[in-house]
Parts: C-alpha cells; sequence; structure tokens
C-alpha cells in the first residue's frame, strides 16, 4: 500500500497517536486528512464527500474520547472514512470497498474501533443508547456518542431512538451532523427546523453575545449555571419548539463543525455533562475541495478520476437498467396523470430526477424513510393514484412490515420497483439485493417479476401499472443491459402488457432444461450453447414471473425433461428454485434437480463481476457446475478446463 506524503499524518496509527499533538498540528493533520482522502478515493473510487464534511468532528471525537473503551457509534457508515484513517486503516485505504480491501461502512470484524456496524442509516441513537443502558446495568463508566448526519435523521429509526433515549435520562451524547443533504438533499419538516434555527441572526447573536460577556467574569460554578439558565431562557424565547429540549435532551449548539478549536472546546464540556444531550453541528459536505463543496452530489459516491484534472468524468456510454426504468417511467406517466413516484432519499440512484423535474407535483421523495414511503404509496392507491415505490432491494428490506400489513393485505396496486436486486458490487452486504425473491414469494397476494432485458423491464414497468389487483414487483440488476440500444429508443418501442404468471420459451430441448430468472437468463442462453457439446438438447426458459409460477408450462416441462437447473441471482432458501422444487414435488415426474443461486452466505464486497465469479453465477462457473452435476467429476474437470483455456 502507498504511504501517505504527509509529515504529520504518516504519524497517527491510532487515536492515541492524536493525543500528543498540538491543537496547531491537529489542524494541520486536518488539512493533510482531506489531501490524503481526496487523492486516495479519486484513484479507486468510493464515497467522499461526506467524509471531507467531517474531518474536524472526526479528530476532535478521537482527540478527546478514548476509544474503543468510549463508543462512537456512526450512523450512515460512508461518513466514517476519516474514522477509519485515525483508528489503524490509514495504509488500508487504498483497498477501500475493494474484493479482500477494508469495508466502505463500519465493520465490527474489521476494527474494534467500529462500535456497530453502520451500512443502512438513522441506526445510531438505538444502538448507543443500548450501549449505554447495558453499560449501567453492569456498573461500568465508558461514554456512548452517536454521531448521525447526512439525512440520517430524516428515517423513523431516529425519532423512535430520540424518544426512547430522551425519557430514559441516562448519559448518552447524540451529534446531529447537520450537512442539509443525505444523498439527495434532505427533505421534509425537521430539516426546515433545524435551516431555521442556524439561520436565526437573533438568536445566534444573543448567544455569542453572552458567552463573550461571560468571559470577564470569575469561571465560578454557579456563575456557569447562571449563564446556563441565559442561554436555555433564549434558546425558548428565540428558538421556536425546542423539539430536542422537549424529547428529554439538553440541546446544545449550533456550532461551526469545521472550527476545529469550537469543537474541542464544546466537547469538553459535555464529556462531563449527566443525561442525554444533543449537540448540532453544522457542517459543509465535500468541505476543504471546491469541486466537491459545488456538487455534493456528484461527488458522494465516485469511481476513480481522471488524474489529470481531478474532476468526474462522463460515464462510459452504456445503459443501465436504472436508465432504461427512469426513461419508461416518464413515458408512461406522461400517458396516466395518476402515475404517482415515491422514492427514500435516492432520485439520482434510482434515476427519477428527471421525472422530478418534469413531473414535480407527482414526485415524492421521503427522504431516508422506506417504512412511511410505503404506507403512504398505500394512502394514494386508496385515493386512486397508481404509486410506484423505487426503493432498493437492500433498503425496501426496511418496510417488510409496511408492505405485509398496509399493501398486500388490503390488496392495493402498489408497484414495487427493486434497483439493485442481486449482487451490487463494493458497498457490500449491507447493501447486496439478496433476499427480495424470498422476502416478496412468500406474501400472498404478491406478484414479484425480474426482466431478462430492458424491453422486457419496459413491459412489466407497464403491466403493474395496468393490473389494479394488488401489489407487484420489478426487481432488476445494478447492471448494463444486454441490448446495444440508445435510450431515446424507449421512447418509440412499443409497450404491451404481459400476461401475469405467463414464462417464455427461449431455447427448445427436452433433455435438459435451465429455468432462468432476470440476469440470469443470458448466462443460461450462454450456457446452454456451450453444454450442445455434450449432445444434450438444452432448453432455456425466461422465468419472468418468480410468484406466481407458469404452472401450466412447468407442467409440460416436468412431464418430458430429464435435468432442470434453475438459475437465480438469489439467496436459495425461500427463493426461486424452492418454489420450483416445492411445486414439483406434488406432481409425478422424473427429472433430477440442480439449483443454482447465491450462497447461504453474507456475500462481501468487491467489483461485481467478480462477486458473481466467486459465488459461482459467471457463464464459466455456472457451465463447470452443470457439467459437473451431468458428467462424472473427471469428465466435467477437463471439459471446464477447455472452456477456461479459449
Amino acid at each position: 500500500m502507498s504511504q501517505p506524503n504527509t509529515p504529520l499524518l504518516s504519524r497517527v496509527n491510532s487515536p492515541a497517536d492524536l493525543k500528543a499533538l498540538s491543537v496547531d498540528e491537529l489542524e494541520t493533520l486536518c488539512g493533510e486528512l482531506r489531501t490524503y482522502v481526496w487523492d486516495t478515493i479519486t484513484a479507486v473510487g468510493g464515497h467522499l464527500a461526506a467524509s471531507l464534511g467531517v474531518v474536524e468532528l472526526t479528530v476532535a471525537l478521537h482527540y478527546l474520547y478514548d476509544s474503543p473503551r468510549d463508543r462512537i457509534v456512526w450512523d450512515v457508515g460512508h461518513q466514517s472514512y476519516i474514522h477509519k484513517v485515525l483508528t489503524g486503516r490509514r495504509d488500508a485505504l487504498p483497498s477501500i470497498r475493494q474484493l479482500g480491501g477494508i469495508s466502505g461502512f463500519c465493520k465490527r470484524t474489521e476494527s474494534p474501533h467500529d462500535a456497530f456496524g453502520a451500512g443502512h442509516a438513522s441506526t445510531a441513537i438505538s444502538a448507543a443508547l443500548g450501549m449505554a443502558t447495558a453499560r449501567d446495568l453492569v456498573g461500568e463508566d465508558y461514554r456512548v456518542v452517536a454521531v448521525v448526519g447526512d439525512g440520517g435523521m430524516t428515517g423513523g429509526l431516529a425519532y423512535e431512538g430520540l424518544n426512547n433515549a430522551g425519557a430514559s435520562g441516562r448519559r448518552l451524547a447524540v451529534i446531529l451532523n447537520d450537512n442539509k443533504m443525505s444523498i439527495s438533499p434532505n427533505v421534509g419538516a425537521l430539516s426546515r427546523y433545524l435551516t431555521n434555527i442556524i439561520s436565526s441572526p437573533r438568536y445566534n447573536k444573543a448567544k455569542a453575545d453572552i458567552w463573550q460577556l461571560s468571559e470577564h467574569f470569575p469561571k465560578t460554578s454557579t456563575f456557569r449555571k447562571m449563564v446556563r439558565k441565559i442561554e436555555e431562557s433564549l434558546k425558548g424565547l428565540l428558538v421556536p419548539g425546542m423539539f430536542f429540549e422537549d424529547l428529554g435532551f439538553r440541546y446544545l449548539g449550533p456550532i461551526d463543525g469545521h472550527n476545529l478549536r469550537e469543537l474541542l472546546s464544546v466537547l469538553e464540556r459535555i464529556k462531563t455533562m449527566d443525561g442525554p444531550l444533543l449537540l448540532h453541528v453544522v457542517t459543509r459536505k465535500g468541505k476543504g475541495i471546491p469541486v466537491a463543496e459545488g456538487d455534493p452530489l456528484k461527488y458522494h459516491g465516485v469511481k476513480a478520476l481522471a488524474r489529470s484534472n481531478g474532476k468526474v468524468e462522463a460515464p462510459a456510454p452504456k445503459l443501465t437498467y436504472t436508465d432504461v426504468f427512469g426513461r419508461a417511467l416518464l413515458r408512461i406517466a406522461a400517458e396516466n396523470e395518476r402515475v404517482v413516484v415515491v422514492t427514500a432519499a435516492m432520485s439520482e440512484g434510482t434515476g427519477l430526477v428527471p421525472f422530478g423535474e418534469r413531473f414535480a407535483s407527482r414526485f415524492f421523495d421521503v427522504g431516508i424513510a422506506e417504512e412511511h414511503g410505503v404506507t403512504f404509496c398505500g394512502g394514494m392507491a386508496i385515493a386512486g393514484m397508481r404509486p410506484v415505490a423505487a426503493i432498493y432491494s437492500t433498503f425496501l428490506q426496511r418496510a417488510y412490515d409496511q408492505i405485509i400489513h398496509d399493501i398486500a393485505l388490503q390488496h392495493l396496486p402498489v408497484v414495487f420497483c427493486l434497483d439493485r436486486a442481486g449482487l451490487v458490487g463494493e458497498d457490500g452486504p449491507t447493501h447486496h439485493g439478496c433476499f427480495d425473491l424470498a422476502y416478496l414469494s412468500c406474501i400472498p397476494g404478491m406478484v414479484v417479476a425480474a426482466p431478462k432485458d430492458a424491453r422486457e423491464l419496459c413491459d412489466l414497468l407497464y403491466t403493474g401499472l395496468a393490473q389494479t389487483a394488488g401489489p407487484f414487483a420489478i426487481r432488476y440488476p445494478r447492471d448494463t443491459i444486454p441490448e446495444d440500444l440508445a435510450l431515446e429508443a424507449f421512447d418509440t418501442i412499443p409497450l404491451s402488457t404481459i400476461p401475469i404468471g405467463s414464462w417464455e420459451r427461449l431455447r427448445e430441448g427436452d433433455s435438459l432444461v435451465i429455468l432462468a430468472v432476470g440476469s440470469q437468463v443470458q448466462n443460461a442462453l450462454a450456457c446452454a450453447k456451450l453444454l450442445d457439446s455434450i449432445g444434450d438438447e438444452v432448453g432455456v426458459v425466461n422465468c419472468r414471473f418468480v410468484k406466481p409460477l407458469d404452472e401450466s408450462m412447468l407442467t409440460e416441462i416436468l412431464r418430458s425433461a430429464e435435468h432442470i437447473v434453475t438459475l437465480e441471482e438469489g439467496c436459495l432458501p425461500g427463493g426461486f428454485g424452492s418454489a420450483v422444487s416445492r411445486f414439483a414435488h406434488e406432481m409425478p415426474n422424473q427429472a433430477r434437480f440442480l439449483h443454482i443461486g447465491l450462497p447461504d452466505a453474507f456475500v462481501e464486497h468487491g467489483k461485481r463481476s467478480l462477486l458473481l465469479e466467486r459465488a459461482g453465477l459467471s457463464i464459466e462457473r455456472v457451465y463447470a457446475r452443470i457439467l459437473e452435476w451431468r458428467l462424472r467429476p473427471e469428465i466435467a474437470g477437463a471439459a471446464s478446463r477447455t472452456l477456461q483455456g479459449r
């Protein structure tokens, strides 16, 4: 690994090393950290702007607190890169999010300084309260700090944690890193509330005047208590509501999150305070790097950048499923004014920015609040609208009760569009969409579909919005489409409804039949051609509906096929293969079955193509697996080696 060419940073191998530095040196270190993280992440790719915004805050926390004995709990783990650098992972940073390298999020198995795993948002307050409660129950005396930011306060779980923590009275510090952003700009009433606090000139000026005046008086405990009471009264007069104090927190701030000396002063004070308190810190996403400050959305997460200018270059001209989904939805919404769209702080990631610009009144970004978003869709469906919930597969897991209770139980025609289904790559196990086929297929009345290509994605979306029987889910990968088409082509390609529960024979053959789902259909076709060499008549079926199954076609296949392979980019327990086996168990058949899918394990992070290879879902691995199953192992091994030598 390359070493940072930074005199101070090269001496910091743990938080203990920070404590030997002067405040002046800490300020210099902050500059070195920004340079090192910028140079590294723009070379290898990763989340960027959020970590640049918390440099001073992270340095101050590790300077004053004793991690890992004191627990620093990060919310939204992609703001933890500086934390990783300061906790012994400086030289490993170039490996971040790569196969075998360190994670892009907090991970307990990676470092004792990662107090709680943080891939999804809004979890830190609840986890920190759990730690504080356990500490008090066993009579220990460490400090617990929850750092919530980058949109974490738009999620309902954060408020549940606040409500419980405020009522508990336990010693717990919540630091609100307020950068007005998650990935998309923050939305909702709390965002406006925090902005009003920050922009209240009367409050901030009066507060500054009080503390400036207090410098001329003796620093006795009685005097400090008096000054605090004056400050609290001032808040009550000039800051409406005092939301956090009403919940039982002592509220401090807002303070400048880039003023290291002020951070150190305030954090030193709160270390000795009892009870729950909330420190409101105002930061700027991308701080210190002009291009990142100017466009924090673009620099939230970056691929490796061109080293000549350090700017984000245009992506390769290959369309993704996300691109096509956004384009098709625009077209359908132009024809049907009842189509509305809901996303959860992911308008860019789900391809919905053009929709939001064109149909602003029908586009709703609810923030990091998937549970609310799903039930919100249910309410609109009851009132006659046709809602589309565009949410990553991994994040839709957070709204599972709402899918069952608020949508499926009431037979509401909400269309769920699950981007990032299957393996997503560098974001790793917290973001892989491995479980949707299983967790959706067991819900009564739920239709679950997966397109083989972009054209079929458009038709499935059209079908889902045309039916009114109940919920309809479409899952598609974080990948490029197999067709060689321009995005504009999807404005004119005819859209048609697909009979729900119907499969499609793509290749005739009865000796061996591959039943493939979604992203694996193209692999199945490629494998079938290779398998022709062993004399099998290999059929391939596009099983675009995982639920309901095409029972008619499956019955025919069971009557004639000797060998059946199911192929899916999802977990095998409870997945598509399981459904086929259950159906086959009730039918007379002589077929042997092979189920190929993702392993019953959490898949690590790395490039998507490498992860698919490791999971056994590349063309070569699927081909070799079928050979091993169909033929004697020694023949299969020789055939596999021949293939790899081509």
